[in-house]
């Protein structure tokens, strides 16, 4: 077991008692300065932070005016939107927990986190998410309102957001420091937020963050020192998902402006009216960037298609060459022309004001993260779970390590185990699954370290590389071990018309592999082909199989030989949530894709 890498000192002891408390100093601070932007009547709207304040005590003070008390859970399952920040902040200033529920939720899931987490309150997005509890009858019992932030339900136990927030103005008239109140009694032991984990296989489990966890990434996120006051956030994140909380918690802290809208097909449209300078997300996200943006470089091929070439080349070997500290002259000159005629007016189409991504909650191909760094917008790839509150390790500007999530966060240490697990320890590590005591026990051990499950490996300077999930890992008939993330990784990187790839061989002769198109790339790719099918028809083309075949040659040509891809059948529908075979987060469950295409697998290995 290797010994434990830290990052750790005084500063970060420094922070708020709790979330609350956090967003108190902020309106304190930057009480007239924009807070948030989002979508409204075709624009923009913007508020500051003390008109959300108002919005925020106010539905605050309904939530109590309706019986919540410190540490009760109020459910929130809504897309991001603004309305869910501000309920989140209200859940926070009247010292109750905030559990959140996926809109893609089933029902059956729905009912079973409400009833688990013990929810009083829930907030619906519309009455979709409503009717989801108010059919399940026996899991609504326990609860004293539904508040719907949109549409309406002929039913006494809904409100309207709109209803909770005149009921808490009122009580406001009353008792005018009763958040406030609030807000000084809340601890940084108190619970927080009840995350139930999506999960690849069985029941979510519910993980308890308190308040310290989100104070404690704030805090060290600010002593990181990569992000301003003057940055523009653009957050389209799911809210539900921890990587979307922790960013709420991080701009609390540091300061800067976040524009917030849910909508993953209006990412590009949004940045370029937004401009924001910095964006987290996924790396399904980034992958489609680079594929359209490539794509439309190479529609018309020709002289355009191969400037656009030579100058992703130039930066690739400009950005390589000033980390050595070695940039000459002829390449600088060679960067500036690529500068002028390619990358600037990739970043124009992105805003034109990005100075970094960042990107989480699965591994970025070395690929993907060298392109966007030729072209000038680096990504950060960062690793965190929900149990350690998302924030565990970061890349930052000064010192991008491509291949690698950084160093582990101020004040967390790390060490890895003789199997090669990853185990972290710090304030971020959840206090344990709701009501799961044996669940918790498995992964935390008495001296507070928490078993990610992750296999990876440090390097000298301790900086983590994140190899693939424990139990994840391949061994197939012939007794070889294999990591299925990191062939999935290298052939996403080599294919932009691919959305899925399952690689599969778990006590096989050989790999093979179950694949999906990307809608967006494969119907530009049947354009050029002079095909006009479906997607389910596209699948079963000769042309289709012949052009996958060629990239998955390419991929074996840079794995050891028992890693090699030997068959590959191209499914006819893409992976979704809907279907169980993508989490809310967008990882691909495994288990239960390999169980619905079992005859499809066992196939390949008859002959």
């Amino acid at each position: 077991m290797s010994k434990p890498t830290t990052s750790s000192g005084e500063p970060i002891s420094q922070r708020q008692r709790s979330f609350g408390a956090m967003f108190a100093d902020r309106v304190a601070t930057s009480g007239t300065s924009d807070a948030f932007r989002y979508p409204e009547d075709g624009g923009w709207t913007t508020i500051t932070w003390n008109q959300t304040r108002d919005r925020v005590h106010r539905i605050a003070a309904g939530l109590i005016d309706l019986g919540i008390a410190p540490e009760d859970r109020v459910a929130i399952a809504s897309a991001t939107r603004v309305e869910w920040v501000l309920c989140d902040l209200a859940v926070m200033c009247a010292a109750a927990a905030t559990t959140t529920i996926y809109p893609s939720t089933s029902a059956e899931d729905f009912a079973y986190i409400t009833t688990d987490s013990g929810s009083r309150v829930l907030i619906a997005e519309n009455p979709d998410q409503a009717r989801k509890i108010l059919d399940h009858p026996d899991a609504a019992v326990g609860l004293l309102a539904i508040v719907l932030i949109e549409g309406a339900v002929d039913d006494d136990r809904t409100m309207t957001l709109a209803a909770l927030e005149e009921r808490g103005a009122r009580l406001l008239v009353e008792s005018p420091t009763l958040i406030d109140d609030a807000i000084a009694g809340v601890g940084p032991e108190d619970l927080a937020t009840l995350i139930y984990t999506s999960g690849t296989t069985g029941r979510p489990k519910g993980v308890r963050l308190v308040h310290d966890s989100w104070t404690y990434t704030a805090r060290g996120a600010e002593l990181l020192d990569f992000l301003r006051p003057d940055d523009v956030q653009y957050l389209w994140l799911p809210l539900s998902h921890v990587f979307g909380k922790v960013l709420i918690g991080v701009q609390l802290r540091i300061g800067f402006v976040t524009a917030v809208d849910g909508n993953v097909d209006k990412i590009v449209e949004n940045l370029a009216v937004v401009k924001p300078t910095f964006m987290a997300g996924a790396p399904r996200v980034f992958e489609k960037v680079r594929a359209r943006v490539t794509a439309t470089a190479h529609a018309e091929g020709g002289p355009k298609a191969k400037i656009f070439d030579w100058a992703v080349g130039v930066g690739i070997r400009y950005q390589a060459a000033r980390e050595a500290g070695k940039v000459g002259p002829l390449l600088t000159a060679e960067h500036a022309v690529a500068d002028k005629l390619v990358f600037s007016k990739v970043k124009a189409r992105l805003g034109g004001n990005i100075r970094f991504f960042v990107s989480g909650s699965a591994a970025l191909s070395a690929p993907v993260a060298e392109w966007f760094r030729a072209v000038g917008m680096p990504i950060l790839q960062g690793y965190g779970l929900t149990e350690t509150s998302a924030a565990s390790f970061v890349n930052q500007p000064r010192h991008n390590v491509l291949g690698t999530v950084g160093p582990v966060f101020p004040g967390s240490e790390v060490k890895i185990a003789v199997d090669g697990e990853i185990l972290i320890k710090g304030p971020g590590v959840m206090r344990g699954y709701h009501n799961m005591p044996e669940a918790s026990a498995e992964v935390i051990d008495a001296d507070g370290w928490f078993a990610t499950g992750d296999i990876g490996e440090l390097t000298e300077d301790g900086f983590l590389r994140v190899t693939d999930r424990k139990k994840d890992l391949i061994k197939t008939s012939g007794g070889k071990y294999i990591a299925p993330q990191k062939i999935e990784i290298l052939f996403k990187a080599i294919s932009p018309q691919v959305s899925h790839i399952i690689v599969h061989g778990e006590g096989r002769k050989f790999v093979s592999a179950l694949i999906t198109l990307d809608a967006d790339a494969i119907g530009d790719w049947a354009k050029t082909a002079g095909l006009s099918e479906s997607y389910e028809k596209l699948a079963a083309q000769p042309q289709l199989h012949q052009m996958i075949q060629q990239q998955i040659d390419d991929l074996n040509s840079k794995l050891e030989r028992w890693e090699t891809i030997k068959k590959f059948e191209i499914l006819t529908k893409d992976l979704s949530v809907e279907d169980g075979e993508l989490t809310p987060s967008m990882k691909v469950r495994r288990k239960a894709v390999e169980k619905e295409y079992k005859a499809l697998l066992d196939a390949m290995y008859t002959d």
